[in-house]
């Protein structure tokens, strides 16, 4: 689906001049390695609650329970509401700042907001690496998402306004990457810190995430602001610089000018959240709520937070939990490369689909496995067989590997390319909250679910069903489309049109590309 001509009168397909310069990709690859912060979080949070040393200092009823009474019903080991408060209490505050943050980004630019966030997670991970009671680990999880919320917010935007058209998948990727690498090193750090004598690695695995916040502290500092950014704060003449600078040729006026008009636009709406609400962006809106809300619900975080704990139930002692969830975390970076060669050249629906399908079946699997070893009343009995929990781990790599081509990067990538400038802010604010909101009752609720769904806790494969049959019909195709000329894929949608009848093609102009 190329690019095309938005002239008055014109159907040819147009192409903005510009090249895949090494200073953008630099730019792009520091700026993305805002997404440790993320995923170290992600990747340590389960693995330090898999730690006897953590467990007996903050959560002694939780592990007296898992170790004096070997008949506990294996679903319900781990259900304690002030254990999974540790870990969800990040992405309530993730929740709150992201609409913060919205403000920020807009009214003073994407970088700020990045320096805010690194700056908050490492008060965090100070915070809980000092750690003396179950408060300051729960303060420590406020602030460190705080942080998640302003650079979840500023960096999916920073890297979709700052690419070429044409790598704009690849290089917004580079976000998901960072997280699927922040969760990879903390799973390898919390394997480590299991084994030092003293039991005080956990400590080490928590205040670890200084290093993630420094990196995006400082990287804010000397990265250069987006154009987009400049033009919609009026700083014009130095956006044209930045932009010939980026884009590595001295002809960019029609991407300038492009951005001007999307600026002048901007500038009409003075309640963004509001305007949101508008007939013209419902098809934004829906994708803003909706594809992060997916998201949650393939189940990733069940797996990626409790990994540890999952491995142990079924019968893992706690450092082969730790190495499962390290493999896990390989297959996590693997599969993410793959979605980086090849969401430009297949499709942001063909790995929607794909990736949709493999998850189904690996959940499926997975949950028969629980069922044949636990069955519904979670009786331990003997350990699981050794060929049963081959198949466990298999399948549950198969399942990362699918998530992390598909909704893993793409759920970042798709909102933050779809949304026109005048409500891009407020949109992406919609977008981390409800990624955040779910993330958070996910978490929250987990160990209740394990409990009481017993194996039936994978009814998200349910979910991924929805999610894939929505994306077939529903979501267009927004490969090699310009961020400010998206209005294209709405107005030619067999079913958003019928939204956009009051939304002109950018210069009033003729379109000449089919768009699925």
């Amino acid at each position: 689906m190329p690019a095309v001509d938005f002239g008055p009168g014109s159907g040819n397909v147009k192409e903005y001049p510009g090249n895949l310069t090494l200073y953008v990709t630099v730019t792009c690859m520091v700026a993305a390695m805002g997404g440790l912060i993320f995923g170290y979080d992600i990747g340590i949070s389960g693995g330090v609650t898999s730690m006897d040393s953590f467990m007996k200092k903050f959560f002694p009823s939780v592990y007296r329970k898992e170790q004096e009474d070997s008949s506990t019903n294996q679903y319900c080991k781990f259900n304690s509401q002030t254990l999974t408060m540790f870990t969800s209490s990040l992405y309530l505050a993730a929740l709150l700042s992201s609409l913060v943050a919205s403000v920020v980004t807009r009214r003073l630019g994407r970088k700020l907001s990045m320096l805010f966030g690194g700056v908050l997670f490492c008060s965090g991970a100070l915070i809980n690496g000092f750690a003396q009671a179950v408060w300051m680990l729960i303060l420590g999880r406020i602030l460190l998402g705080f942080g998640v919320g302003f650079t979840n917010q500023s960096l999916p935007l920073y890297l979709s306004e700052m690419a070429p058209y044409k790598f704009r998948g690849s290089l917004n990727i580079g976000f998901q990457l960072s997280i699927t690498i922040g969760i990879l090193v903390a799973n390898v750090r919390n394997y480590f810190f299991f084994e030092i004598k003293g039991g005080w690695g956990w400590r080490l695995s928590l205040g670890g995430a200084v290093v993630p916040a420094l990196t995006i502290t400082f990287g804010s500092l000397i990265l250069p602001e987006t154009p987009n950014s400049m033009v919609e704060r009026g700083r014009n003449e130095e956006a044209k610089m930045s932009l010939k600078r980026i884009r590595g040729v001295e002809d960019v006026s029609e991407e300038f000018n492009d951005l001007v008009a999307a600026s002048e636009a901007s500038r009409m709406v003075e309640h963004p959240w509001r305007d949101l609400l508008q007939r013209k962006y419902r098809p934004q809106l829906t994708m803003a709520i909706l594809i992060p809300f997916f998201q949650q619900l393939t189940g990733i975080n069940v797996i990626m937070f409790y990994a540890p704990v999952l491995f142990k139930t079924i019968g893992f002692k706690s450092d082969a939990s730790l190495m499962s969830a390290v493999i896990t975390g390989v297959v996590n970076v693997g599969a993410t490369l793959v979605s980086i060669y090849g969401v430009d050249k297949w499709g942001r629906r063909f790995l929607f689909l794909q990736g949709g399908t493999q998850m189904l079946i690996c959940q499926i699997v997975v949950a028969a496995c629980f069922g044949a070893k636990f069955g519904i009343q979670g009786d331990p009995g003997e350990l699981l067989p050794k060929s049963c929990a081959i198949v466990v781990v298999l399948f549950i790599c198969i399942y990362v590997a699918g998530f992390a081509w598909s909704w893993g990067p793409l759920g970042w990538l798709v909102p933050s390319e779809i949304f026109p400038l005048e409500i891009r802010s407020a949109a992406q604010s919609i977008n981390v909250s409800v990624n955040m909101i779910f993330t958070f009752i996910i978490a929250q609720v987990f160990s209740t679910m394990l409990c009481q769904l017993k194996f039936g806790l994978f009814f998200f494969a349910f979910f991924v069903v929805v999610m894939t049959i929505f994306v077939y019909f529903f979501l267009p195709e927004t490969k090699d489309i310009p961020i400010e000329a998206m209005v294209i894929v709405w107005k030619q949608h067999w079913f958003w049109s019928r939204f956009m009848t009051d939304v002109d093609y950018p210069g009033n102009g003729a379109l000449g590309c089919d768009v699925i």
